[in-house]
């Protein structure tokens, strides 16, 4: 058997790591709250708003102010990779990096594809084998609209001047604590209504159609967006507490076990000293 005194210091280590794993547990599952209460009231307005955008997308051919929704011969696109800047959240991070690559290297083989991160793991990792055009790392540092409506509107001018025919938004959509769906959506161009949709949905414009459109369109992009990083920092929060919650189970089982082994050592020694001691004073008596 291992040594009492090694047994004792990986004891005490497992103990230090537990309490570091719950501590953190219970500052993601506070935060997780805050989280979730913002991603579930925005999302029936950001539905709303690109169900009208989406009927409104239908109507815009050959209009002043429907660039964003003209469809181009995909040769250039750009990858928008939504991650968190911390890890020990499980897969988290790791799912939407490998979407990412399966984008680049299945989907959109052959062409120029470009990634655009928010959050440190995505470009760490991404950076190391394809080309990263910007990192917006510190836009998790004060996640308000107004700061993501700016990095909106830097991926609208990126499609407006023909960089980029299609941009992809990837990034974990919030379910609960528990589940994280990864999530692939196209960002610009604008998706037109199905004609299911069209067919249901009729609208009065006031003043005019145009300054509708010129308004809408913008707004509901970066809504789009906001909704995007929103959901993703609610599910960094969920996977962490739930990470968190299994090692700290895990550690507590570990301790468990090696507590058992520690004290079937410390028995045997005991009881080794014992019939060292019973042995010695036989022999004296003989």
């Amino acid at each position: 058997m291992a040594n009492l005194k090694e047994i004792r210091n990986r004891i005490a280590s497992i103990g230090s790591t537990m309490q570091i794993t719950s501590a953190m547990k219970m500052v993601s599952a506070a935060k997780l709250k805050k989280a979730q209460d913002a991603i579930t009231e925005m999302r029936p307005y950001s539905n709303k708003l690109t169900e009208l955008l989406q009927s409104l997308s239908a109507t815009l051919e050959g209009d002043v102010g429907s660039v964003y929704a003209q469809k181009r011969e995909v040769n250039k696109v750009l990858i928008v990779a939504i991650t968190s800047n911390r890890g020990l959240c499980g897969a988290f991070n790791s799912t939407v990096i490998k979407k990412s690559i399966d984008l680049i290297n299945n989907v959109y083989a052959g062409k120029q594809v470009d990634v655009f991160t928010i959050g440190k793991k995505a470009n760490d990792l991404l950076s190391k084998e394809h080309n990263v055009v910007a990192n917006k790392s510190e836009l998790f540092d004060d996640l308000t609209f107004d700061n993501t409506a700016v990095i909106a509107n830097e991926l609208m001018e990126l499609y407006a001047n023909e960089t980029y025919d299609s941009i992809e938004i990837v990034y974990n959509k919030f379910k609960n604590a528990a589940t994280q769906i990864t999530t692939h959506e196209q960002f610009l161009p604008i998706v037109a209504a199905s004609s299911e949709q069209k067919s249901n949905i009729d609208y009065i414009f006031e003043p005019s159609k145009l300054e509708i459109i010129e308004g809408l369109i913008p707004k509901s992009l970066k809504t789009q967006l906001y909704k995007a990083v929103r959901d993703s920092f609610a599910s960094e929060h969920g996977a962490r507490m739930t990470a968190m919650h299994k090692a700290t189970d895990n550690a507590t089982e570990l301790r468990d076990d090696l507590t058992l082994i520690y004290n079937k050592a410390r028995q045997a020694s005991i009881t080794n000293e014992i019939l060292e001691i019973v042995g010695g004073a036989e022999a004296l008596n003989n």
